[in-house]
């Protein structure tokens, strides 16, 4: 059985970081529900922290380097996506926005992608509504109803009779995103690229 390519991308730029926490997280609890139903997962983590220069060149210059075309092309060949930031002046952060811009506009169309963010207090968590969901829609791609944003108070905090913890809200996002992906068929492996040698495509040229 083909296993589903699962990516993560965490823009985090501390280490240890509660942005790449709360990315382990939401991949955790997905394998764990496609898990249940048989499907096995292959998961890879993107951290842009170790991409920064890489991505700062390529707007300067228009070519990736080497870890970054790697980082875009798993991305792009992924089934499904956790997209995680931390929430920097009431919006995603500049290292997040700027990996997603190097990608072509149509390369996440129809890709389902859980959207996340960290932030020291609750009153930017509409951050992800406003900022991270737009811009996921913009690159038409399929964005989870539940978007799961993690101020400094939730980790730990067990939710009350109004509000969900964050254990919940993980859950339940992981929960859509697996029902999400085990509808769809993972997707093939990609073929490599045959390179013909150009002695070869010479002597086709005098035959």
């Amino acid at each position: 059985m083909t296993a589903y390519k699962l990516v993560v991308v965490s823009a985090g730029l501390s280490k240890p970081s509660s942005t790449r926490l709360l990315a382990d997280r939401l991949a955790d609890s997905t394998v764990r529900r496609l898990a249940l139903e048989g499907r096995e997962v292959d998961v890879t983590v993107v951290e842009l922290r170790d991409l920064a220069v890489e991505i700062a060149n390529n707007l300067v210059t228009g070519f990736p380097g080497a870890a970054l075309r790697e980082a875009v092309e798993t991305v792009t060949e992924a089934d499904g996506l956790i997209a995680v930031t931390p929430i920097f002046t009431a919006s995603y952060s500049g290292l997040f926005k700027s990996f997603f811009d190097v990608i072509d506009n149509d390369a996440l169309t129809g890709k389902p992608v859980l959207i996340a963010a960290t932030g020291g207090t609750p009153r930017h968590s509409l951050a992800l509504e406003h900022a991270v969901r737009p811009l996921f829609g913009y690159l038409r791609a399929v964005v989870l109803p539940t978007a799961v944003y993690a101020a400094t108070d939730d980790w730990g905090a067990s939710g009350d009779g109004l509000t969900d913890g964050l254990p919940r809200r993980i859950d339940r996002a992981a929960g859509e995103l697996a029902a999400l992906l085990s509808g769809r068929a993972p997707a093939a492996p990609a073929v490599p690229e045959q390179v013909v040698p150009f002695e070869q495509q010479l002597a086709a040229l005098r035959a």
